[in-house]
């Protein structure tokens, strides 16, 4: 694990909720939280990536009793119901939500079937919204206090051959710049952090190393992103040292949507 760029203790005392846990940029979410005296709860769909989580957490040593992982389906708000209330009888509050939970798959709009469109939709828009509402309603309202961090994607140029979770993408953006307005009078701060499609995670492995290499082509800085890095970003938004920042959304992409093909950016020779 890399050195931390944050204070020690900066999360003693909170309790922190990370859907999406199991690998990838919650993982390292969860990791960090934790490292900075945060209790943690993760959860997902597959119980043997929660299992192997709370393990390897625990194995770089983080108490047991500030660890809990369970399963649950972001998509059906009984299972989001079930999953707090064992958060809650466990820990007695939430401070922290990092909702980094989706997935989707790559398809042409014109090759997207009704149940594909649905199934992302459901994922990546219906999930976030029901554990933002069931954390806020039951502990972050009541508490008067609360961060928000939701994980969305680069969108703002489109989606091309993945518009089902382009839209949905956009619409946790929507979601997360309304809900900062309605719940500032809660002390409660929402923001998003957009991944480019350019860090090499659990996420973009799927797609390959030769789509990786047109994306790293793409990037001004002229190579891949870490889910360490992406961390950082959420762990900042989601401290109470973040008070004055709400309904942003912070893309981490090394300025890939910035550059268009009319600058050439040569290759380094070195590595910076």
């Amino acid at each position: 694990m890399e050195p931390s760029i944050f204070r020690e203790g900066l999360f003693d005392g909170r309790v922190a909720v990370v859907t999406g846990g199991g690998s990838g940029i919650g993982l390292e979410t969860a990791r960090e939280l934790a490292s900075l005296g945060a209790s943690v709860a993760i959860c997902g769909r597959k119980p043997e990536k929660i299992e192997a989580a709370v393990d390897a957490l625990k194995k770089e040593g983080v108490v047991a009793d500030r660890i809990l992982g369970g399963t649950c389906d972001i998509r059906e708000p009984e299972a989001v119901t079930a999953f707090v209330s064992q958060v809650l009888d466990r820990f007695g509050q939430i401070d922290v939500l990092v909702n980094n939970a989706g997935g989707q798959f790559p398809s042409s709009a014109e090759g997207m079937s009704p149940r594909g469109w649905e199934a992302v939709i459901r994922n990546n828009l219906n999930g976030t919204f029901y554990v933002t509402r069931e954390v806020a309603t039951r502990a972050m309202i009541p508490q008067k206090r609360g961060r928000i961090v939701n994980v969305t994607a680069m969108v703002v140029r489109g989606f091309p051959g993945m518009s089902h979770t382009g839209a949905a993408r956009a619409g946790v953006e929507n979601l997360t710049k309304s809900l900062a307005v309605e719940w500032a009078a809660h002390g409660i701060r929402v923001n998003a952090v957009a991944p480019g499609n350019n860090i090499r995670s659990s996420g973009t492995a799927q797609y390959g190393e030769d789509l990786l290499e047109i994306t790293r082509r793409a990037t001004p800085m002229k190579r891949l992103g870490t889910p360490v890095e992406v961390s950082r970003v959420i762990v900042f938004l989601a401290s109470f040292a973040n008070d004055f920042v709400t309904g942003q959304v912070w893309g981490v992409d090394g300025g890939q949507p910035l550059w268009g093909d009319i600058w050439p950016i040569p290759e380094p020779t070195t590595q910076s």
